[in-house]
């Protein structure tokens, strides 16, 4: 059957690059106010984004190589409200350490181009990738074969080769960011400092291939073959795929995503379910001043056990207050539904409770170019205890924290900067 399955998917994958490289007819990161696209990439992943320019090529030397260097680092400090003795934030994604000045993110963006190929690299060090890299499934070794698991990949953010073909059609393979979702890694690229519980719950890298082409009126169509949910090394046989459609116009940035595969490991109670995930974002600039954005997610997971499920929904506004300062607000809701039957319980895909939900204020400050300082007030809520506050039993070591509370309040004095 997974034979079947992978020959299946290589048929389209081959169906899909033959069709592209007919003379017919990337990732949008929207400008400070409106959206605007990325070459390479699908439409609408950022809100805000502010790439690093290039140098313009000779126009005489048009396969003259041009190497470009960019970077940026954030740190930050954080007051947690209940105080916890661990002095953790919990579920926060990546601003997740309180009492302490923390250096979350310091990252090299390397980028080299020469006629159609593009290699980009980017390497990074610091609180966000250790964390994110935490779900990297873990993969033993032998002898004469090394372990594969986060900790050998943390420092690599993105590594892809991308061609440009005929009628800007792109083919791109390696290490690269998720098309789920409006937010993006870089912080100076969102609105808020902190990222919402969609961004932290559903995938956020993948490693394979993907191939995007223009479909005409501000529409880009892509396809993915990559390893899986969160994976740089597969945790079972069968790849797994996505297939979305991108708008953008001078004013709004939309995006419709199907992602689908098997995501347990091989061996799980659960079996090998087949995994389908549903996402759709858009962004619109209302005036010059003000600027709204949704997220809305669902999904499902029929395995051995029952039905595995969710549902998450998030909304953003930004209001400009001058030309170096603006005022963002967010609030977002994670549902999930775990299945049970038979006696047993399946593992939870996302959170240790059965809800998660929070509201963020965030006020930024712009006085260079390319350095953002933000305030942020943020509230989280979960139906059951998943924080902590006071004391906390537990080491984290021998012995795993215990939560202790529903609710977390934060405030956040960060900063990033780039070049």
């Amino acid at each position: 059957m997974q034979t079947s399955r992978i020959a299946a998917i290589g048929a389209i994958m081959l169906a899909s690059a033959s069709a592209y490289a007919q003379p017919a007819p990337t990732e949008p990161q929207p400008a400070p106010t409106e959206p605007q696209p990325t070459p390479t990439t699908a439409p609408a992943t950022a809100l805000d984004a502010a790439p690093a320019g290039a140098p313009a090529p000779d126009a005489n030397k048009p396969d003259q190589a041009k190497i470009t260097v960019a970077g940026y680092l954030e740190a930050y400090y954080q007051a947690h409200f209940q105080d916890p003795s661990n002095r953790i934030s919990n579920l926060r994604g990546y601003d997740n350490r309180s009492r302490s000045f923390t250096l979350s993110n310091v990252v090299v963006d390397l980028k080299g181009e020469k006629g159609p190929v593009t290699t980009r690299i980017i390497l990074q060090v610091g609180h966000t990738p250790s964390t994110y890299y935490l779900a990297e499934p873990a993969s033993p070794g032998t002898g004469s074969v090394n372990a594969s698991s986060g900790e050998l990949w943390k420092y690599l953010q993105t590594a892809t080769a991308t061609v440009k073909g005929p009628s800007d059609t792109t083919i791109e393979a390696g290490l690269f960011t998720s098309p789920v979702g409006i937010e993006v890694f870089a912080i100076k690229d969102n609105w808020n400092w902190s990222r919402s519980n969609l961004f932290f719950a559903l995938p956020g890298y993948h490693a394979g291939v993907r191939i995007s082409h223009p479909l005409g009126g501000g529409w880009t169509g892509m396809l993915h073959l990559c390893n899986g949910w969160n994976n740089v090394v597969d945790n079972n046989d069968t790849p797994s795929v996505a297939a979305s459609a991108g708008y953008t116009s001078a004013s709004t940035t939309a995006q419709l995503l199907y992602f689908g595969g098997i995501e347990r490991a091989t061996g799980a109670p659960e079996g090998q379910p087949w995994r389908h995930l549903f996402d759709a974002l858009v962004q619109y600039a209302v005036t010059s001043k003000v600027s709204v954005a949704a997220q809305a997610d669902a999904g499902f997971e029929p395995n051995d056990i029952g039905m595995n499920s969710w549902v998450a929904a998030a909304l953003y506004g930004k209001l400009a207050l001058s030309d170096k300062l603006y005022a963002a607000v967010r609030g977002d809701y994670f549902y999930e539904k775990v299945a049970e039957g038979n006696g047993m319980t399946a593992s939870a895909i996302f959170w240790p409770t059965k809800w998660v939900a929070e509201g963020t204020a965030t006020l930024a400050y712009q006085p260079a170019d390319s350095v953002s300082i933000r305030v942020e007030y943020r509230h989280d809520q979960a139906q059951s205890d998943a924080f902590f506050g006071d004391t906390v039993t537990g080491d984290g070591a021998a012995t795993p924290y215990v939560f202790n509370r529903k609710t977390q309040d934060t405030a956040t004095l960060g900063v990033t900067a780039w070049f």
